[in-house]
């Protein structure tokens, strides 16, 4: 089995920035993709962002280009959300996701929230 431990949400107000961190741990062998969704109130659950597996490669969602910073330390597997200027907007519950030869694992979720 594989987990997927998220943290570093919070409330934080607009402009403001969180890094949020996502550790993997178990049957972790042969790690490729990592990425971000989130799920805002009353939304369907969509994608923020994602990182290759050597890290060489990012893409983002079009709402988080220029804000938030995705990145991975393989040592670790271990994946990163740094967001910045945050938005109300983006309030939601963030996941992160593993690609494990081709099954995709989820993490329970951490809260961000961000007040006007």
């Amino acid at each position: 089995q594989v987990q997927l431990v998220e943290s570093g949400g919070g409330l934080v107000q607009a402009g403001g920035s969180l890094r949020l961190s996502c550790a993997a741990s178990g049957r972790t062998a042969s790690p490729s993709a990592m990425s971000w969704f989130r799920r805002a109130p009353g939304k369907e659950r969509e994608f923020v962002a994602s990182v290759s597996t050597s890290g060489g490669r990012t893409d983002y969602a079009q709402s988080a280009e220029g804000r938030f910073i995705i990145f991975r330390d393989n040592s670790k597997i271990t994946v990163y959300l740094q967001m910045n200027s945050l938005k109300p907007e983006d309030t939601a519950v963030y996941y992160c996701a593993l690609n494990i030869q081709g099954y995709l694992y989820w993490g329970q979720g951490t809260q961000v929230t961000v007040s006007s």
